[in-house]
């Protein structure tokens, strides 16, 4: 099955046409998903765009000395699928981690840290993601809330911190050593939007629900900013060929990016510029309020690179997310009576970012998984909406 970005294409058409395409697949079944011309066996391409669709025959006429003649040999193509909310590099990075998905206990998981720990450097980080409680067939033994403590990952990594992100991507697990590193102790406070899982002993167990996360990811970044510049240039570089390489592999053709730094943005447009950038990216911005009034007059992107990259979102999230019992509810949780989940971004804050989106003419996409965070979303976009009756085209 062949995959490939209809949605980039001009208004099909059967008729010849002056100049031979670039590239024909034919002798195949081809979904056009366009109600004029439903299915073909041919379809011509040239540049970045499909110029022509229609039967074997009627390919002839499009082929020329120098055009690439693929034979399907009857098989499917389809339109290239279009993701509609990932994290780009997550993806590659994801898979330069411990993939933690298919782990049915939480003894498979510390068996996987305690292999990754014999193969690392001393002190180095071991990362991995995609761990979710509910697929486990047991609970651990100790748990709190049905989570391990930290001793069982101690164990086989007394030196190397340990950060395991969870599926959802709100919440994390991490060791003693990563908990040294961050400087967590038993007198550490809850971040604002976030919660240090603690013991009956009121000793941190190990889970990090939301923001609490941000305590040991910024150990690891300062870890990280003692490479050189190059080194973290080839990581980023190696990450965004990884996503790459995953999506394609999936017949994903454009991924739409929710919420990335300026400097993946700069990369981006470098990768575009040299024409390495093999998929189209449609971004969104995670940022500070400031960095954003700052840069965001020359960072908006509409189609750069020969239409492969687009930055014209800001994200920002207003709770978490319901695995780790993060979402922002307007009753408890039923198995969590104390809690109501967590409001991560100020609401005021994320006013402020919507008058920014409004003035620079950017879409502002807000995460919001429980009742109560939905809410106070649609407050916020309300009230941008009066403010600004003149405009009809706010999204």
């Amino acid at each position: 099955m062949r995959l490939f970005p209809f949605a980039a294409a001009a208004a099909f058409t059967v008729a010849a046409f002056a100049q031979p395409a670039d590239m024909v697949l034919r002798n195949g079944k081809i979904v056009t998903m366009n109600a004029a011309t439903p299915v073909a066996q041919a379809i011509a391409v040239r540049g970045e765009k499909i110029t022509a669709v229609g039967s074997d025959a009627q390919s002839r006429q499009w082929i020329g000395p120098n055009t690439n003649v693929i034979d399907l040999h009857g098989m499917l193509a389809i339109p290239g699928f279009i993701e509609g909310h990932g994290h780009f590099t997550g993806v590659g990075e994801f898979r330069m981690g411990l993939d933690l998905r298919e782990a049915r206990t939480w003894a498979e998981i510390v068996d996987q840290v305690g292999r990754a720990v014999r193969q690392a450097q001393p002190g180095e980080w071991i990362i991995g993601r995609g761990w979710h409680q509910s697929k486990w067939s047991k609970a651990p033994e100790p748990n709190v809330e049905g989570f391990p403590t930290h001793a069982s990952l101690d164990a086989v990594s007394p030196n190397n911190p340990v950060l395991l992100t969870h599926a959802s991507g709100h919440a994390s697990f991490v060791n003693g050593a990563a908990m040294k590193a961050a400087g967590i102790t038993r007198d550490t406070k809850d971040p604002q939007g976030g919660e240090v899982l603690r013991d009956a002993k009121g000793d941190p167990t190990g889970l990090l629900r939301e923001r609490a996360s941000g305590l040991v990811t910024r150990a690891r970044n300062e870890a990280d900013a003692r490479r050189t510049p190059a080194q973290v240039a080839a990581r980023q570089q190696q990450a965004i060929k990884l996503a790459v390489d995953e999506a394609l592999s999936k017949g994903i053709t454009t991924f739409q990016d929710a919420g990335s730094p300026f400097s993946t943005v700069d990369t981006l447009k470098r990768m575009a510029d040299n024409r390495e950038l093999r998929m189209r990216i449609w971004m969104m911005l995670r940022a500070s309020n400031s960095e954003l009034a700052a840069k965001l007059p020359q960072y908006k992107l509409l189609g750069y690179g020969n239409d492969y990259l687009t930055v014209r979102g800001i994200k920002r999230a207003i709770d978490g997310a319901l695995g780790p019992r993060g979402a922002w509810l307007l009753e408890p949780y039923n198995d969590k009576p104390d809690s109501s989940g967590l409001n991560t971004d100020d609401p005021a804050d994320i006013r402020n970012t919507a008058d920014l989106a409004i003035q620079h003419g950017f879409q502002l996409c807000v995460h919001a998984i429980g009742d109560r965070a939905n809410r106070e979303t649609l407050n916020i976009f309300e009230d941008a909406f009066k403010a600004n009756p003149d405009r009809k085209d706010l999204r």
